[in-house]
């Protein structure tokens, strides 16, 4: 299979690139696409030794460049060398201009300034870790959401990810042996979100946990009895509290997380002045 290269050029973190670019390449199937990231490109010097690299490598050349020297540069040269440019965020810029009546504001870096919002996230991310697999229940008020579930069902990475987003998470372990704190069932302020999974798949995520840790794959905590019994245990918990679910079996992590925000985002708006449901749920 023959190989393609995709260059990716940002002015700040290029985190946004980075993910545009992941989107779209997950629409192909059997690529061979070596992708060559370069963050932080603000300087003509900075520029003329990539497109050393990029002359050696050609291909698509992707980027996210707000200087409007920086830019006409890069372009100018990849004419030169006969390769296709792509400025990821124009359209989207473009229409916001139209929508909104103003100029975008051509400042590098400028969605990641260090304002309010960026310090919310970092205090995010410090509360989710520190109230992770059950830890520190008392301050779980403090959360917005809560997520539970039995061992392996991916509260742990679902829970780190709603945190880069900015929401504090919590998130515990339903055993059948253990009921979690009471605490868990009286929560006010957190949405509560229950997340399931398949028996069948479950044990197979738990056999390659056991399998990466070199112990045994054959134990209580894969046995299917025992696996479809914490499930079905976790599922009535989930029912008999009124916690909206969540079936992560065939969801990616951003999946899941999405779907957690549409549950939240409902319940903030159902909670709103004037709504004509307002509960929680």
């Amino acid at each position: 299979m023959a190989r393609t290269h995709l260059h990716l050029l940002s002015d700040s973190t290029g985190e946004t690139l980075e993910m545009i670019a992941k989107a779209a390449l997950a629409q192909f199937d059997q690529t061979n696409v070596v992708r060559h990231f370069w963050p932080m490109v603000r300087s003509f010097q900075h520029l003329d030794r990539i497109m050393g690299d990029i002359a050696g490598n050609p291909g698509l050349v992707v980027y996210t460049l707000v200087n409007p020297d920086t830019r006409a540069k890069l372009e100018e040269r990849c004419r030169t060398l006969g390769l296709p440019t792509v400025a990821a965020l124009d359209p989207m810029t473009n229409a916001l201009e139209d929508l909104l009546g103003q100029q975008a504001k051509g400042r590098p870096g400028r969605q990641h300034a260090l304002d309010e919002a960026y310090f919310a996230r970092v205090d995010a991310i410090q509360y989710t870790i520190a109230h992770d697999d059950g830890i520190a229940w008392e301050d779980w008020e403090e959360a917005d959401i809560v997520l539970a579930g039995v061992s392996r069902s991916s509260k742990t990475p679902t829970s780190i990810y709603l945190a880069n987003r900015g929401y504090k998470v919590a998130n515990i372990p339903v055993v059948v042996e253990s009921p979690p704190p009471t605490a868990l069932f009286g929560l006010r302020r957190p949405l509560v979100v229950g997340l399931t999974t398949a028996p069948e798949r479950l044990i197979q995520v738990r056999r390659n946990r056991l399998l990466s840790l070199n112990q045994s794959p054959e134990t209580a905590y894969v046995d299917t009895d025992k696996v479809t019994s914490e499930v079905q245990y976790a599922r009535r918990m989930f029912a008999d509290n009124g916690w909206p679910v969540i079936d992560v079996t065939r969801r990616s992590i951003e999946e899941t997380a999405a779907a957690v925000i549409n549950l939240h985002n409902e319940r903030l708006a159902a909670a709103a002045p004037g709504a004509s449901s307002a509960r929680p749920l």
